[in-house]
Parts: structure tokens; C-alpha cells; sequence
């Protein structure tokens, strides 16, 4: 399993909760750490508020320690905003912020009716022809945090779903298989207030800018990520609180460092 792949677990611990009670506003802040044969590696810190049924949440993605010194710069920002239905989120758009080595990029995608999307890419995305993302494999594609909301309003149904996931110049599916529970002491996360949920997330690409072999990405599918979902607060709302994911050059541990919770 490639790095890459590695942070479509690692983005699934930027979601944030579904509430809707009247007009109170909810602010709620989450801190993760990932780290790399023991010795620390990303940061994850992330930030939402929610008013009625609407939510604008925002995450941070950068290197630490170890990681920081002997790899490639890497600090990415999400953002996305939208609302919540009875069927789910109803995302009204989403935005990433990227710099990786001395190469910033930022994309912001506005959805409409029917899945469809407004992209604006700087700098300006020229696709070789076999890099070009389909307008039927576009719709119904959400950015990584949008994503992730999608999956953790879901609550207790987090799981068995496919969630069509796109960063601007790379479509893939996300697929999420549960794989069992277990009890907050066992999983060692004791602020759970009921038991975990379990899942194996795979990646099965679909079109874009990619650079591994087509056979290799097939592979590295039987290697899932695993992730922990867990209620943090009263509502049916799944949070990721541990992940692990088996790379060719070891494994990756995420683990929930803060939840923190402020209604006014």
C-alpha cells in the first residue's frame, strides 16, 4: 500500500457530527496523531461548527517529527460545507488547499443539483487524455472531507457502502466492509459510548492523474486499511478513532489525541 492510498484512511478521521436541534450552534474540535514504525508522523487537527442543520468544518493535514525531517514537505487543507437531511449530508461544496514539496495546489468544487459539480483548479489542471476524469464518473463525486461526513452520518450504518471520492485530479471509490465490534475497553477507547465499529476500507480507482501501475494498485487492495468507528457524543454520529494501515515500508497507527465538544 502506497502513502497515497494510505491517507484515504488517515482523511476518513476529518468528519464531523450530523445535529440538528433547532438553531443551537455546535463547535466541536478533534486532534488525531499517525505515526510510522512507533515514531510520529502526521497530525490531524479538525474544526466544525454546526448550526441547525447546516455544517461548515474544516481539517489540517501535516507532518511531524521524524516524517517531517527525512520526507517531502506535505501540509494539506479541506474544507466543506453543506447540510444534513434525513437521508444524510446534503454537501454544497468543498475545497482542498495543497503543498507538497514546494507545489501548491488548491481546488474548489460547488455542487448542484443531481451530483453534479463546479470545479475550479489554480493552477489550471491539463490532463494528458488518459487522465481525464469522465463527466459520468465526476457526478456524485464528493472532495475527501465531504466524503468522510458521508460516512460518519451514517452512523451505526458507517459500513457495506461505497462512497465515490475525488481530490481534483484523482477519482476513486472508497469501500467500506464491516468487519465486526468491539467494547470500548477493548478497543482501547473508553470515552466510546457504545461499542465500535470495525471496518476495512479498500480503494478501487476509476480515472485521473495516477502514477503506480494499474496491476500494483489492484494489489495493494488486499492490504485494506482498518478504522475504528466509535459515538463520542449523544448523537449517532461515528467518529474514526484508530487506524491501521499496512504500507510497503511498515505500518501506519492513527490514534484520537482530543474531542472537544462547545454548544452555545
Amino acid at each position: 500500500m502506497s502513502f497515497r492510498r494510505a491517507f484515504v484512511g488517515v482523511c476518513l478521521c476529518c468528519a464531523a457530527p450530523n445535529v440538528a436541534l433547532a438553531q443551537q450552534t455546535r463547535q466541536v474540535e478533534v486532534s488525531y496523531d499517525v505515526t510510522f514504525l512507533g515514531f510520529t508522523g502526521f497530525r490531524i487537527d479538525f474544526k466544525g461548527t454546526f448550526t441547525g442543520n447546516r455544517y461548515d468544518v474544516q481539517s489540517h493535514t501535516f507532518k511531524e517529527g521524524m516524517m517531517r525531517a527525512v520526507t517531502i514537505h506535505y501540509d494539506g487543507r479541506n474544507r466543506a460545507w453543506g447540510g444534513f437531511s434525513s437521508n444524510g449530508v446534503l454537501p454544497g461544496g468543498g475545497s482542498l488547499s495543497l503543498m507538497v514539496g514546494d507545489k501548491p495546489r488548491t481546488w474548489v468544487a460547488t455542487y448542484g443539483p443531481g451530483g453534479s459539480l463546479q470545479e475550479q483548479h489554480k493552477p489550471e489542471w491539463q490532463p494528458k487524455p488518459d487522465q481525464i476524469i469522465p463527466d459520468d464518473q465526476r457526478v456524485g463525486s464528493l472532495d475527501p472531507l465531504s466524503a468522510a461526513m458521508s460516512v460518519g452520518a451514517a452512523g451505526d450504518a458507517a459500513c457495506d457502502r461505497t462512497v465515490p471520492s475525488n481530490d481534483g485530479k484523482r477519482r476513486i471509490d472508497v469501500i467500506l466492509r464491516k468487519v465486526g465490534t468491539e467494547s470500548p475497553a477493548t478497543a482501547g477507547v473508553p470515552q466510546a459510548k457504545s461499542d465500535l465499529l470495525v471496518c476495512e476500507i479498500y480503494t478501487k480507482r476509476i480515472a485521473g492523474e495516477f502514477y503506480d501501475a494499474p496491476k500494483e494498485a489492484e494489489t495493494e487492495r488486499e492490504r485494506p486499511i482498518r478504522i475504528w468507528l466509535a459515538r463520542l457524543d449523544d448523537t449517532q454520529f461515528r467518529y474514526p478513532v484508530k487506524l491501521e494501515a499496512t504500507t510497503g515500508f511498515g505500518t501506519l497507527r492513527g490514534r484520537l489525541l482530543k474531542f472537544q465538544e462547545t454548544v452555545k
